[in-house]
């Protein structure tokens, strides 16, 4: 049996499944919102802000829905208590589904455990002081991912190459970078991308 991985944060997902998900080999808290109830669940909105006084860490869907949760806990919770984790859009169907999502794509539960370690990489063992915020929004100006007519498109561009959702905003897309690469490697991407838009 794998030895699982500490991860000292909580984590909030959607549902059970996508909690049993990780279940599996993940040491740590993992609390669900259970789906789109906790916009009128009191109860279970104070649990969240009381579990996230040392900070959370929020793993969604990449759909629709997903970004709908994350909007409402960032609205609910300090900003500086909220680690965003993001899974990519991969296109299928969860086994125990008889068809698949509105937006036929997988959510957390049909993720493979490669994809979510490399997801939650970056909080193993984790303090608060998980995040290096290295690279800066003037960074994301100077390379054209903000600020300029085709920065959107620079931006989907870099999503695609890094397994992120491709409609991510300038700022998650910056939080999401520092969370996952150090500044070198941010570098090397853009350079990457640097003749494709």
């Amino acid at each position: 049996m794998e030895e699982k991985i500490k991860i000292s944060l909580p984590i909030i997902v959607e549902g059970r499944y996508d909690k049993a998900a990780l279940s599996g080999f993940i040491e740590g808290t993992v609390i669900t919102t259970g789906g789109f109830s906790i916009f009128n669940n009191k109860e279970k909105q104070a649990l969240i802000s009381r579990i996230a006084e040392r900070g959370i860490i929020v793993l969604v869907d990449s759909d629709a829905g997903g970004r709908q949760i994350r909007s409402f806990l960032s609205g609910i919770l300090p900003k500086e208590k909220i680690y965003n984790a993001y899974i990519p859009r991969i296109a299928g169907k969860e086994g125990r589904k008889s068809r698949p999502s509105r937006e036929g794509v997988l959510g957390v539960e049909g993720m493979s455990r490669e994809v979510l370690l490399r997801a939650l990489a970056p909080f193993v063992s984790a303090e608060e002081g998980a995040r290096r915020f290295e690279i800066s929004k003037t960074d994301f100006y100077l390379h054209g991912l903000s600020g300029l007519e085709n920065s959107s498109e620079r931006r989907r561009e870099l999503c695609r190459l890094c397994d992120l959702p491709e409609d991510m905003t300038a700022n998650a897309l910056l939080e999401a970078m520092n969370l996952l690469y150090s500044k070198e490697e941010y570098l090397g991407l853009v350079d990457r991308i640097a003749g494709k838009c």
